[in-house]
């Protein structure tokens, strides 16, 4: 029976959450949530070598120093995939299926995902992994609780034991779509987190994509190797057409199946969903650092350091990093990765 090797895929630029999160270090290794980073909980829920393999952590070099420091005391034993270049998820799965046994399955986990319930994470990725050892690509189908447009989703088709088998993938829908998929109760939401045969997939990837196979192959066995990194060749991982595994493999298989998941799960995607998660039951306003909130709810206000007072204004969010603010309607949250763009990172 082959392990469970964790996938972690560090990418992004995490513009959605600036001006906190910045090109140089990203959402997920932020303490957004809590005394450790998104990074670092992704980690730790993975940490126990008798269910997981050590973690297989695909990152560009400009943020390597970031998750090798804050691997140390959690994941002492991470590998790193270090890309040269980003080129979307479907190559980095593809180079760690090239790096494990094919008999193993790779549990791919965003880094930057907030999930509360480790527990019910563990139970289900166990659940996932032994439904993907019978010859299935596994999404996790988060349980849907509002209409999300920001999403994709998971149709449940016939049922597996252990799972179902995916009738279709639906991307992000309109607001009228979405409230139809909640009233429907057939849909999850494409939580973008997966249990994969690594050899399957490898497989998949050959028959629905052979050039990105081709490439890969040619990437890894040039890779070159030192202490805890592995860095794939240059010139052939930059020649692939970048692409997501859900269109590259996902949406043409015929063995794309999933598991139920309910375990408290956000992407954390905007200033809104931080709202969500820090307010409090008897509060809802929310303020990290030196602030005061008068006649408003719910506000929050996170600085670094200036002293920010908000007063009669309800709903807003207001972000203070060194010399860089963000004012922005809750509402509006969606729109802040565009308001970097005028700044430096």
């Amino acid at each position: 029976m082959g392990r469970i090797v964790p996938v972690i895929l560090c990418g992004g630029s995490g513009t959605r959450l600036w001006p906190r999160s910045r090109a140089a270090k990203p959402k997920p290794f932020l303490p957004l949530l809590g005394e450790r980073t998104l990074y670092q909980d992704t980690l730790a829920r993975c940490s126990d070598r008798e269910e997981f393999a050590a973690p297989m952590v695909v990152i560009g070099e400009q943020h390597l120093d970031h998750a090798r420091t804050q691997a140390a005391d959690i994941s002492p034993d991470a590998i790193f995939i270090v890309e040269p270049t980003g080129r979307n998820t479907a190559p980095a799965v593809a180079l760690a299926a090239r790096s494990v046994d094919p008999d193993d399955i790779m549990l791919v986990c965003p880094s930057d995902h907030f999930i509360a319930d480790a527990s019910a994470f563990r139970r289900i990725a166990t659940e996932a992994a032994a439904l993907a050892r019978s010859g299935w690509l596994v999404c996790f189908g988060i349980s849907a609780t509002a209409p999300e447009t920001g999403y994709g989703y998971l149709r449940r088709g016939e049922a597996l034991e252990g799972g179902y088998r995916v009738q279709k993938f639906v991307e992000k829908p309109e607001l009228e779509t979405a409230i139809g998929f909640l009233a429907d109760g057939g849909y999850a939401w494409n939580g973008g987190i997966f249990a994969l045969p690594a050899g399957q997939f490898l497989e998949e990837l050959a028959t629905h994509r052979p050039e990105m196979a081709r490439l890969v192959e040619d990437a890894h066995s040039g890779a070159q190797r030192s202490g805890s990194c592995l860095r794939p060749d240059r010139e052939a991982f930059a020649a692939i057409a970048g692409e997501s595994i859900d269109y590259a493999i996902m949406e043409n298989t015929d063995r794309a199946a999933m598991v139920d998941a309910a375990f408290g799960w956000s992407d954390i995607g905007n200033w809104n969903a931080i709202y969500d998660h820090r307010k409090s039951a008897d509060g809802t306003n929310v303020i990290v650092g030196q602030g005061e909130i008068i006649d408003s709810e719910g506000t929050m206000i996170d600085t670094d350091g200036p002293f920010v007072t908000v007063v009669g204004v309800s709903d807003v969010v207001v972000v203070v990093d060194g010399e860089d603010v963000l004012v922005a309607s809750r509402d509006a949250a969606q729109q802040v990765g565009n308001a970097h763009r005028s700044r430096k990172q």
